[in-house]
């Protein structure tokens, strides 16, 4: 997928950390870095929101490249020669460092966020739409989130699975504001029409996923080849 792999280089990675000696203090110091690229990429989401192409200009300004993101980025003779650095950040691998999960992250941000501010003011958006669907998106996320978890570990049949299970709790989402009864609510219906597009990236971003998962199950293994 360009721009994005899927694995997100996490195959080995576990692994390669070995004995990280890092701290409650140096942790979150990583999230918090990892928690400012979700912030990163909404911000440069909502600037590309124009272009047709969005979701891959939005991976180049992230520094996506192929070779970042797979398990031949690093050199084992460079490990030897630099152990100082193997406790940096830049060197360290989680869930919360894989692309798909920052995007479906900054995506799901940018949702909620906005469709809070709007439904902030009950005269807008009636209370048990306002809450039906932050659950329903939140489920979403979640599915996604469990999906990139089997992913990491290289279950790519559970993985697709789970993002199948993930895009329909996102067509359940889109349901809501497509219901009839919510044809009489302008700001509602406004909301909608903007952001039709970042759900329909979500199920792009999601279904390049599962097409490389599919790629990896039918690709013959190194015993068979």
């Amino acid at each position: 997928m360009s721009n994005f792999n899927a694995d997100g280089g996490a195959e080995n990675q576990w692994e390669d950390r070995g004995e990280l000696a890092w701290n409650e203090f140096d942790w979150e110091r990583y999230l918090r870095e990892q928690d400012e690229a979700v912030q990163r990429y909404a911000k440069f989401y909502e600037a590309s929101r124009s272009a047709h192409d969005r979701i891959d200009k939005v991976a180049e300004k992230m520094n996506w490249g192929q070779q970042e993101w797979t398990d031949e980025s690093g050199s084992d003779a460079d490990d030897d020669d630099d152990e100082d650095d193997d406790d940096s950040p830049e060197d360290v691998y989680t869930l919360q460092k894989n692309p798909i999960f920052i995007a479906s992250k900054a995506i799901c941000l940018c949702l909620g966020r906005s469709w809070e501010e709007l439904a902030a003011d009950s005269t807008r958006v009636p209370q048990p739409l306002a809450v039906s669907f932050l659950a329903s998106l939140h489920r979403c996320e979640e599915q996604s989130v469990q999906a990139l978890h089997a992913l990491d570990f290289g279950d790519y049949a559970m993985a697709v699975s789970l993002l199948k299970r993930a895009m329909a709790a996102l067509n359940a989402t889109l349901a809501l504001l497509n219901d009839e009864s919510i044809n009489h609510l302008p700001s509602v219906r406004a909301w909608r029409e903007e952001a039709f597009a970042r759900f329909f990236d979500l199920r792009e971003i999601w279904l390049r996923v599962i097409a490389e998962c599919r790629d990896e199950l039918t690709r013959p293994s190194d015993e068979e080849g």
